[in-house]
C-alpha cells in the first residue's frame, strides 16, 4: 500500500514538473516575442551545456553531473509559482519566498529524492558552490543567446539589448567568458550586415 501511496505522489510531481514544457518564460511574453520559448525549453539547453566541459575547459574540475542537475533543478519552482520577474510587481524577497515553499511542496512529493532536489535548489539560490556558480553562468548565457536567436529571427538588431545590459560582466567561467565572447561579436556583425542591406 505504502508503495501505491508513493507512487501517486510521484505521479502528481511528473505531473507538475510537465507544465514546464507549456509554460512561456516571462521575459520573453513580457517583449511580445511569438512563439517563444519555455521554462522546460531553457533548463534542457542548460542541461545540453554541461556536456561541453571538457579537460580542456574545466581547469577547476567542475563535477559535470552536479552541473546538469542543477540546470535541471534551478527553475522547478516555477511548476508551481510561474515564471516570476522584476516586471511582476513581487518582490525578490517574496519572490524567494514563493519558491522556496514551492520546492518544500516538490520535496514532500518525492521523498529523498525530494531532498535531494531541494538542497541543489538551495545551492544554486545561494551560490554555495563552484557548480552552481557554473549554473548561474549558464543561465546569463543561454538567456542572452536566446534573445539573439529571436533578433535574428526578427531581423531586429538590438531589439532585446536589456537582456545583454543585464548580464554584461557577470559571466564567470572562462568557457563561458569565451562563448559570450564569441556572440558578441556575432550580434555586431549581425547589427552592420542589417544596418548594410538598409532593413532597419
Amino acid at each position: 500500500m505504502a508503495l501505491v501511496v508513493e507512487n501517486k505522489k510521484i505521479l502528481e510531481f511528473l505531473e507538475l514538473v510537465g507544465r514546464l514544457k507549456h509554460v512561456k518564460r516571462t521575459g520573453w511574453v513580457i517583449c511580445d516575442i511569438n512563439e517563444c520559448e519555455t521554462i522546460a525549453g531553457h533548463m534542457y539547453r542548460m542541461g545540453i551545456m554541461t556536456f561541453l566541459l571538457t579537460e580542456e575547459n574545466n581547469p577547476t574540475k567542475l563535477d559535470r553531473f552536479r552541473c546538469l542537475q542543477i540546470a535541471l533543478i534551478h527553475d522547478l519552482a516555477e511548476c508551481i509559482v510561474g515564471d516570476l520577474t522584476p516586471h511582476c510587481g513581487v518582490s525578490p524577497e517574496e519572490k524567494h519566498r514563493r519558491e522556496d515553499e514551492a520546492m518544500k511542496t516538490i520535496a514532500e512529493l518525492t521523498g529523498i529524492a525530494g531532498d535531494r532536489m531541494y538542497d541543489l535548489y538551495k545551492e544554486y539560490e545561494n551560490q554555495t558552490s563552484p557548480e552552481a556558480k557554473f549554473a548561474k553562468d549558464l543561465d546569463r548565457y543561454d538567456m542572452i543567446l536566446q534573445a539573439f536567436e529571436y533578433e535574428k529571427r526578427e531581423n531586429a538588431p538590438k531589439k532585446l539589448e536589456e537582456f545583454f545590459q543585464a548580464t554584461y560582466g557577470k559571466f564567470n567561467h572562462p568557457f563561458i567568458q569565451g562563448l559570450a565572447t564569441e556572440l558578441y561579436k556575432q550580434r555586431e556583425e549581425f547589427e552592420k550586415k542589417t544596418l548594410v542591406n538598409g532593413s532597419t
